[in-house]
């Protein structure tokens, strides 16, 4: 791996940095966030172009053990702790006009969802439970602890099936889908934890619960901010410290699932005479390889390789030609996924050229 594409992985640490700036100048300058993100990356995309490149299988086992790449999402994860506790910070001590106040809202929200919780999916899906219990206080930044369980034993066994809350179907608007992948994807975490827990002979309600743990620590997180920003700043009550931090996970975990949205649309696996569905392929994820955009995401965009093989690192994540292929980064695909009409017209025909290319769905 090239020494470009190693420090390229920094990327992410910009943004908040960005916030920082933002937030000590006030005004529009927060608009910085969201303008690199869907703006200034997007025109690196198309500037810098693709890669294309896959670790070699001589190399592949010195990459995946390389410990920078893990340090990079580990220390991550603190960043985003210490970055949403000065946000709290910020809000409590410091005057902030009513955009202002959405304004920097909407840019922690870009940090801690598009990057955040990014890093939150890769130390999810890692074996060792220091890296679970960091992705675990990433989504507890967000209000989004459910995920942990729901991607890992639901999404990544029911993808591109009609019974996955997060895979999108054709001709389904983001405005369908987000209700339906939102309260799916918690009632799906429930539901798991009540399987887990009845094979145990356990009732649901029992202190074994993760998801009732996970509220209850969501709950305390959030409590404790509210009752540490009031105090501090000597003036009672803050409800706007609660509702900065409900925007700002709003923000977070709509990213997400704008981004789940645009990863498996329209994608089918098929069913056999038995009901049983084919493995997990590369042909039933969407990606992209701008090398800008899958710096800043972890290589999330190659997300066919992570479907086949979860507990790769995002280092050693290979592109698959025969992989549907995006017509741009994620970043792009957002904005465009926002706007129903504009994404069935760019989308649905790249879709019915690749079933037909590959004879899936006729």
């Amino acid at each position: 791996m090239t020494l470009i594409k190693r420090l390229s992985f920094l990327l992410c640490y910009v943004l908040p940095i960005l916030v920082v700036v933002a937030e000590a100048v006030g005004g529009i300058s927060y608009l910085i966030v969201p303008i690199t993100v869907f703006i200034v990356l997007p025109v690196l995309d198309l500037i810098l172009g693709r890669d294309e490149s896959n670790p070699s299988e001589t190399h592949f086992f010195k990459i995946q053990n390389d410990t920078y790449f893990r340090y990079l999402t580990e220390i991550w994860a603190y960043v985003q702790l210490i970055f949403v506790i000065w946000s709290v910070y910020r809000i409590s001590f410091f005057p902030h006009t009513t955009s202002e106040f959405i304004l920097f809202g909407l840019a922690v929200g870009i940090v801690t969802g598009g990057v955040g919780i990014t890093v939150g999916h890769e130390l999810g899906h890692k074996n060792t439970k220091y890296e679970q219990f960091l992705a675990k206080m990433i989504y507890m930044t967000v209000c989004y602890m459910h995920f942990y369980i729901e991607h890992n034993r639901g999404h990544h066994t029911k993808v591109s099936t009609p019974s996955d809350p997060a895979s999108s179907k054709k001709n389904q608007s983001f405005y369908q889908f987000y209700p339906q992948t939102v309260f799916g994807a918690f009632q799906s975490a429930w539901e798991l934890e009540k399987k887990r827990l009845s094979k145990l002979g356990l009732g649901v309600f029992h202190y074994r619960n993760e998801m009732i743990w996970y509220m209850v620590i969501t709950i305390l997180f959030l409590t404790t901010m509210v009752v540490l920003g009031s105090l501090g700043s000597g003036k009672g009550f803050r409800l706007e410290i609660l509702v900065f931090l409900l925007f700002q996970s709003f923000v977070a975990f709509s990213l997400l699932e704008l981004t789940n949205y645009i990863e498996h649309y329209g994608l089918k696996r098929n069913q056999n005479a038995q009901g049983k569905f084919e493995k997990v392929l590369p042909i039933h994820s969407w990606n992209q390889n701008y090398f800008v955009s899958n710096a800043l995401l972890f290589q999330l965009q190659r997300h066919s390789d992570h479907h086949a093989n979860a507990g790769r690192r995002y280092q050693t994540l290979r592109h698959f030609e025969e992989a549907p292929q995006l017509p741009y980064g994620y970043e792009v695909m957002i904005l465009i996924a926002l706007i129903p009409p504009l994404w069935f017209s760019m989308m649905n025909p790249i879709l019915e050229s690749w079933e037909k290319k590959t004879a899936i769905g006729s």
